[in-house]
């Protein structure tokens, strides 16, 4: 079985069209970390594609914290003013079945097949795990083997092997894809990026497949029309800075 990995969409429909079309063939089942929604114009457009996959080919898709925020089972207290504007602009964009949707998504971790998915942490799903320091943290939380997570928007993660944990790093700016090893004497956390809002410092959209039977997963970055979903975000009214991130990956 070959898992299709996506986190951080973000209502980027023109990232999430480009890495669907260039995974075509490479998966059989798609299972998404969270954040369908926040920051980008085409909220409708990409929770109508989750709920699809949902009922025609039984994909698991797990909250995030736009998600929450978006449909009101969240807080934006915390939120920057750009990122408390575009829930706003989001949570009035959706349509009710959309929000509806929305609030009844799957909490993290999910076990599939032996695995987690989870958005944030695997102790907490608003948490980070950004430095080796947040992974080791997370050591006693691990449930499986590997364990798939999203929200910081950088592609890559870590592994544990025995006494220590070590960083994977994220496809290098002049590769389109990297490949590692799920072994069985190591525990593996595995970021696969933001399709729709990387902040590693590539602007790419980002993703991941896992390759059950072989223990492999593939990163990879995959360039879209970036100054077409910029100029959505615009016409739409959203913050300047939500848009003009997407060029720089930042």
């Amino acid at each position: 079985m070959r898992y299709l990995i996506l986190s951080d969409i973000h209502a980027n429909h023109e990232a999430l069209s480009a890495v669907l079309k260039h995974a075509r063939g490479r998966y059989d089942k798609t299972l998404c970390l969270g954040d369908l929604v926040g920051y980008g114009s085409d909220p409708n457009e990409v929770v109508e594609w989750a709920r699809e996959i949902i009922e025609t080919d039984g994909a698991q898709v797990i909250r995030g914290n736009h998600d929450k925020a978006c449909c009101g089972l969240d807080s934006i207290d915390d939120y920057n003013p750009a990122a408390q504007a575009s829930s706003i602009w989001t949570a009035e964009a959706l349509s009710d079945d959309n929000l509806e949707f929305l609030t009844v998504l799957d909490k993290g971790p999910l076990e599939v097949a032996g695995f987690d998915l989870v958005h944030g942490a695997p102790s907490d799903e608003d948490e980070y795990i950004i430095t080796t320091t947040d992974a080791e943290e997370m050591r006693s939380h691990l449930r499986t083997g590997l364990t798939f997570f999203g929200h910081t928007h950088l592609q890559g993660g870590f592994f544990f092997r025995r006494a220590a944990v070590k960083p994977i790093e994220k496809v290098p700016m002049k590769w389109e894809e990297l490949t590692i090893s799920i072994d069985d004497h190591s525990s593996f956390l595995i970021n696969p990026g933001s399709v729709g809002q990387p902040r590693d410092g590539d602007w790419r959209a980002a993703y991941a497949v896992y390759e059950a039977n072989d223990k492999l997963v593939t990163y990879y970055r995959v360039e879209y029309d970036a100054q077409e979903a910029r100029r959505r975000m615009r016409e739409a009214g959203l913050p300047l800075i939500l848009g003009d991130r997407l060029l720089v990956g930042k």
